[in-house]
């Protein structure tokens, strides 16, 4: 069976939770803040993730790529504009090459998540092609991608969430500077 893709929306957010819930207590929230959130003990991080990425969806403030095998849920590639991905801007190496130049429209893409039993099976690199087709048809700009380079770190299944340098070249992405010891700017610009 083929995979389709569609945008995260109110319409597929339950679908999008279904995968979240096999991912953890992310909910790729972590990127969409500017720093992290302060929590009593008691709190459950998945909890406070799940209703946060609701209110964002409703608000049109979270974008991914979901893939679907027949009406299944597979796979997302989470992406957006940079001030709705605001998080990266505070890392130390970026900080060090900083966002492109005045003026040019910045877009992310942030994290990937593949179902276990589709891994391999190119979900990654079908929902990265619909994530940038759809900045595509929303203006464009540069879209920066931060894979793991770190063959250590790249064994392990968390780390794969960022995508492979490999994945990012194939689809026109160069590379622009390393981010700390593990990880690696890369940037395209999409002109619509």
């Amino acid at each position: 069976m083929a995979y389709i893709t569609r945008e995260l929306s109110t319409r597929t957010l339950p679908d999008f939770e279904k995968l979240a819930v096999k991912q953890g207590a992310c909910w790729c929230m972590y990127y969409q803040r500017p720093k992290p959130i302060r929590r009593s003990g008691s709190e459950d991080p998945s909890r406070i993730n799940r209703k946060d990425k609701r209110t964002l969806v409703t608000r049109g403030r979270s974008h991914a790529i979901l893939v679907y095998e027949g009406k299944i849920p597979v796979g997302w590639c989470q992406y957006g504009p940079r001030e709705e991905l605001p998080r990266i801007d505070a890392g130390r190496g970026y900080r060090k090459v900083g966002p492109p130049a005045d003026g040019e429209r910045v877009w992310r893409i942030t994290c990937f998540f593949v179902d276990r039993d589709h891994r391999g099976k190119g979900v990654a690199k079908i929902a990265l092609r619909a994530a940038l087709e759809s900045i595509e048809k929303r203006g464009g700009g540069v879209v920066e991608a931060f894979p793991v380079v770190s063959e250590k770190m790249a064994a392990v299944p968390e780390w794969r969430w960022f995508g492979t340098p490999g994945m990012f070249r194939r689809e026109g992405f160069v590379p622009v500077a390393p981010l700390g010891t593990s990880g690696l700017l890369m940037r395209k610009t999409i002109v619509p």
